[in-house]
């Protein structure tokens, strides 16, 4: 059964990403104009403008409770602003290159960013200060994410590798190795015990994140992998390539459930930001 549109938002700029708010009033994007831009779901108002990035803006995200965003940039800044006023709260500068990722930790206390400078850093919400850097890949950090407890962070890097960090101490806690080529996404599962990732060596991995093992390859894709997402129930993973499909694989079983066609062009960014079971959100 086909989906319908249920409206188009405008921009004059490519759009690099976007996110729902967690009760799914509000979407928030960010651009090539420099630009974060809030909208109202119901009617495709615009609510703010956030302006002061000085170049592309990669990444944004949504606190849990809907009332921050954050927004990652190609000027090597992350800022922090208050939803429901569009004030700038926090620029957190520190990072020597381009800001790829960023995430709330569900909590909404930590943030933390992923760059082209190889880094991850830790950051304190409230207060906009770093709390740790995290060193360890040698390449681009493209992907991260937190735990759902908000204990754990995972990245992904085209160093090949995987990495799981824990937020309190800032340690590093598994290298997970297997993947032959970029990581480009990276997810946990809400209860925290499995971690996806998707790779341009075309590969979907499954891992144990508590033990740092490899659960599962998911194979089928053939070309790069460029997102990755867990139903909510943890059950389904979710996987767009290059290749121009969306797959659905079981969780527990490693297998390919579905083969989802239908997209002309292989440029399927970080879209999966949430999904049920039965139903796909692609932002």
């Amino acid at each position: 059964m086909g989906g319908t549109l249920f409206m188009t938002l405008n921009m004059d700029s490519g759009v690099n990403a976007v996110a729902f708010s967690s009760d799914g009033s509000r979407i928030v994007s960010g651009s090539e104009d420099y630009s974060v831009r809030v909208w109202d779901v119901l009617t495709g108002e615009e609510e703010h403008v956030l302006n002061g990035h000085t170049s592309s803006v990669n990444s944004v995200a949504f606190s849990s409770d809907g009332t921050h965003i954050v927004s990652g940039s190609s000027d090597n800044s992350l800022r922090v602003w208050d939803t429901l006023t569009g004030k700038e709260k926090h620029v957190l500068n520190g990072h020597t290159s381009s800001i790829n990722s960023v995430a709330f930790s569900s909590d909404g206390t930590h943030i933390v960013s992923g760059s082209s400078d190889n880094s991850l850093w830790v950051w304190d919400t409230l207060t906009g200060k770093e709390k740790h850097v995290l060193n360890g890949h040698t390449n681009l950090v493209t992907s991260v994410a937190f735990s759902s407890n908000g204990s754990r962070i995972v990245s992904g890097s085209n160093d090949y590798s995987v990495r799981v960090w824990d937020v309190l101490t800032g340690e590093e806690k598994h290298v997970l190795n297997g993947h032959t080529f970029f990581v480009n996404s990276v997810a946990f599962s809400s209860n925290g015990t499995c971690i996806v990732s998707g790779s341009s060596d075309n590969s979907v991995r499954m891992w144990d994140a508590l033990m740092g093992k490899q659960k599962h390859v998911l194979n089928g894709h053939t070309s790069s992998v460029i997102s990755v997402a867990f139903s909510s129930d943890g059950t389904r993973i979710v996987s767009g390539s290059r290749d121009c499909s969306v797959r659905v694989w079981d969780a527990l079983m490693g297998k390919e459930k579905h083969v989802l066609n239908g997209h002309r062009f292989g440029q399927l960014g970080r879209i999966f930001k949430r999904w049920h079971p039965h139903c796909l959100w692609l932002s």
